[in-house]
């Protein structure tokens, strides 16, 4: 069963995903609750199960066995009822490169059927908070690692999500606009926005996250507070060697 959270906008109980020919489960028994208004943690290394898991509850894909519930609906029974309230801002950029960026939120902003009279004002406010009001015209395929990383993030707030999914959200870019992406997702808490979020990067996770959940072979193996893990484990001075004392230190290539 889940571990017990006050106020849970996600809860996974027992959730397992056998793939067609596969000998072992990418996700295998997982059961976690996130608490509403959190920042929550996923993490682990390659393979370990984080990204099946974020498809599971973004309705992506079907679950083995187990139940799955996000927003009090269930991801299977009720999926349509669950993308309304969620965002994504998945691992690979999202976005047509032939368009600009003000194009390509246009676009998404019509599939997920925001109010005509609206669209504009919230294409600039979404533009604005990544930084990119100033260059919304160019095409994506003009733009450098970070600017796309922030665009596939404007995208997946268009819509004023209850609760944002993010699969490594700072993957390979610059610091600065790692900085800024880092910067904008403490707002989006702030103002209300749970979110979910999977990096390799520990010292991000133990900078932003409430909370973490360590999972390796698709089995949770560490949950809690990142300064309260760390402190808690013996000869780990930071969650990346907390990480590794967990994980281990064999290539997951």
């Amino acid at each position: 069963m889940t571990q017990s959270t006050p106020n849970p906008i996600l809860s996974i109980d027992s959730l397992s995903k056998l793939y067609p020919g596969c000998e072992h489960p990418a996700v295998d028994g997982l059961s976690v609750a996130v608490e509403r208004g959190s920042i929550f943690g996923l993490l682990g290394p390659n393979g370990a199960g984080k990204t099946t898991t974020i498809s599971i509850l973004c309705t992506l894909l079907r679950p083995t066995s187990g139940a799955v519930t996000v927003l009090g609906h269930d991801v299977v029974r009720q999926a349509d009822v669950v993308r309304r309230g969620i965002g994504l801002v998945p691992q690979e950029i999202a976005l047509y490169p032939s368009l600009t960026a003000r194009e390509n939120l246009r676009y998404f902003a019509r599939v997920l059927k925001l109010p005509k009279q609206k669209i504009e004002q919230r294409l600039n406010e979404c533009l604005d908070l990544v930084g990119l009001l100033d260059c919304a015209d160019q095409r994506i395929e003009t733009y450098s690692g970070g600017m796309k990383r922030r665009a596939n993030l404007a995208v997946g707030v268009l819509h004023k999500p209850e609760i944002l999914f993010l699969d490594e959200p700072t993957v390979g870019i610059d610091a600065q606009s790692r900085n800024l992406i880092l910067e904008r997702l403490a707002e989006l808490n702030r103002a209300g926005m749970t979110l979910v979020y999977t990096t390799h990067y520990m010292e991000e996770a133990q900078q932003l996250c409430d909370e973490i959940a360590i999972i390796d072979t698709g089995r949770v193996i560490a949950r809690g507070a990142p300064t309260q893990l760390v402190a808690d484990a013996a000869d780990c001075e930071n969650l990346e060697d907390l990480f590794l004392a967990l994980t281990g230190k064999q290539l997951r290539d």
